[in-house]
């Protein structure tokens, strides 16, 4: 299972970016795909998640309202549509995919469900 997270730049606060997470033909068999971010010095955080089969999302409250996730199917793709970016998220940004061997009790952004994750991508917010 392959994915790779791309997208980040540096930008000014209350710009907008689109994250992409590509994945190979192999991890079409996720069950979700989640993002996350991990800031210098914090712990890593789980910010929005997709699921494969009926589109249901989820997302942390820091981004609700300001972050959209999606997905392509037809070009294997999950993107982290961001607007309205604040300094705060500033950090790396992993995409990675749950395949649904984990308790169901385990949230679907716990990075405790997913199986196989990304290289992250920086996004920077700073005037």
């Amino acid at each position: 299972v392959q994915l790779q997270a791309s997208g980040g730049g540096l930008v000014q606060p209350g710009d907008s970016l689109r994250l992409s997470c590509a994945l190979s033909a192999f991890s079409l068999d996720y069950y979700r795909i989640g993002w996350f971010r991990q800031a210098p010095g914090k712990d890593r955080e789980g910010v929005s998640s997709i699921r494969r089969n009926d589109g249901t999302t989820n997302y942390a409250d820091s981004v609700k309202g300001r972050f959209i996730i999606s997905k392509d199917n037809a070009k294997n793709t999950v993107y982290l549509q961001m607007n309205n970016l604040q300094r705060e998220d500033t950090a790396v940004y992993y995409c990675a995919a749950d395949l649904n061997v984990r308790s169901p009790r385990i949230g679907a952004l716990s990075s405790l469900r997913y199986d196989y994750w990304g290289r992250g991508t920086q996004v920077t917010v700073s005037s």
